[in-house]
């Protein structure tokens, strides 16, 4: 829960500083880190609401396709088939 704080202190100093109500220097004053490393964060987050806003497909994601478990569930069912069969058959 602290880091949702300290990320929402950071974006909140971010649009204040894109906004002209705050310098970059004071803002990387105020989080108690240099411009450089103020800069790299607010492209992060700039970065990161590009794509939070991008077009995305609808729907689920498509499952990825695991051969060897399809593999495994094809032998199952071979197998029960197999006992279905063997318990059908009059015993010897």
């Amino acid at each position: 829960m602290e880091n949702d704080s300290i990320a929402r202190q950071r974006a909140e100093l971010i649009i204040q500083v894109r906004s002209g109500n705050l310098s970059a220097s004071e803002a990387a004053q105020r989080l108690g880190v240099s411009r450089k490393t103020y800069y790299k964060w607010e492209q992060r987050a700039l970065a990161g609401m590009v794509t939070a806003l991008s077009d995305r497909a609808g729907g689920r994601p498509a499952l990825e396709r695991d051969a060897e478990r399809e593999g495994l569930h094809e032998q199952v069912q071979t197998l029960e088939e197999q006992i279905r069969q063997a318990g059908a058959s009059p015993a010897d």
